[in-house]
């Protein structure tokens, strides 16, 4: 009997996001943004841009009191979902998925909230500089959990850590906001 095993190149092989990949799994839907983070001109931008609509969509019927459980079921449910669809990528931490942006971008938000179009957009442009420049805390975050390569394969902690930077990135925005609002 033959019993040949996939080369072990295949099996970890990356695989690249597709539309028919995003509707694969509910996983990959909620991870990729629902599709923004299939943009091929920077995802996290889309995705940030996708959560500052739906933020303020959402905000129309959503007290402060909703957007917390909002937040901590979505924080639960990304965490999941940005696991699952990190090991179907095979890749640790995934430039499509977006569901990281989402969630932090939406708790500066609601913790900024009520700012007019301008501190929205100032909110905006600091959280992406804190998520892509990565200085500092951001990027001791981003670090903390990354895939070692003679480690385990993508896991939980890798899950965790998609999420974790992005959080970090969102504290720092606030920090940078309230020192602002301080001295201002």
């Amino acid at each position: 009997m033959n019993s040949e095993r996939p080369q072990a190149s295949s099996a970890t092989t990356p695989r690249r996001a597709t539309a028919a990949f995003l509707w694969a799994h509910p996983a990959h839907a909620i991870a990729l943004g629902f599709g923004a983070g299939l943009s091929p001109v920077a995802p996290g931008t889309v995705g940030t841009l996708w959560a500052w609509v739906s933020f303020v969509v959402l905000d129309r019927w959503l007290d402060a009191g909703q957007w917390a459980v909002l937040l901590l079921g979505s924080a639960a449910l990304g965490w999941w979902a940005c696991t699952v669809t990190a090991r179907h990528l095979q890749v640790a931490d995934p430039g499509a998925i977006v569901w990281d942006e989402v969630l932090a971008f939406w708790a500066v938000l609601w913790l900024v909230m009520p700012a007019g179009l301008l501190g929205q957009a100032l909110a905006f442009a600091l959280f992406r500089y804190f998520d892509a420049a990565k200085p500092g805390p951001v990027a001791w975050a981003d670090a903390r959990f990354k895939r070692r390569r003679d480690g385990p394969g993508i896991g939980w902690a890798q899950g965790f850590g998609i999420l974790f930077d992005d959080g970090v990135a969102a504290l720092c925005t606030l920090l940078v906001i309230a020192l602002w609002r301080f001295l201002v």
